[in-house]
């Protein structure tokens, strides 16, 4: 077989093998990822974490890892409910046993999107995309004599209120009415106005 003929085989096989390899990874980047989070998933991670990222571009902190991880556990020490214990997934808290930060700073560091970031970390602990908010009460329309002590409770925790000697449920009601007009305005002028 004659040398140039060959060469020619090769040169067309090596551009064949480059122009496969190019259409596989233009395919793979166009289709989206099987594990991809669907609307709604990971809701109290995608907050969360969407909500820290803008006030990191707000703050004009330096997007570098360890200015982010600063800026994160400063975060999660005021954080409450559902974000304080996706922060102790996370391990941003002090009483976290896993220490998972670097996994949110890094990717953060390069502008990767949230939903990214929670996709990742799902797939580290799966809890961290079963959190979800709780949902809120109208409080200018529900009649708190329906709700359970619990649930008075939580108004009242929200709040960040307590109610001392409290026994009866009758008892947070009263707190609570009397507490809405600070903490819930509106909803203290709708309901006069039944």
């Amino acid at each position: 077989m004659p040398q140039n003929l060959l060469c020619s085989y090769c040169s067309e096989g090596l551009t064949m093998f480059y122009l496969s390899g190019l259409y596989v990874a233009v395919t793979l980047a166009l289709v989206p990822s099987v594990n991809a989070l669907k609307d709604g998933e990971c809701e109290v991670c995608v907050s969360f974490l969407g909500r820290f990222y803008q006030s990191l571009k707000d703050g004009e902190v330096k997007f570098n890892s360890a200015e982010i991880e600063k800026a994160f556990l400063k975060t999660c020490k005021d954080a409450k409910g559902k974000e304080n214990r996706l922060c102790y997934y996370i391990g941003a808290t002090s009483d976290a046993a896993t220490k998972m930060i670097n996994e949110v700073s890094k990717p953060m560091s390069y502008h990767v999107p949230v939903e990214k970031i929670c996709d990742k970390l799902r797939k580290k602990d799966s809890q961290i995309c079963e959190l979800k908010y709780e949902k809120e009460l109208d409080l200018s329309t529900v009649e708190l004599k329906t709700l359970k002590v619990k649930e008075l409770k939580k108004i009242l925790e929200h709040w960040d209120e307590t109610c001392k000697g409290c026994v009866e449920k009758t008892d947070f009601i009263r707190k609570i009415e009397e507490l809405m007009p600070k903490y819930a305005p509106n909803a203290a002028k709708a309901r006069t106005e039944f």
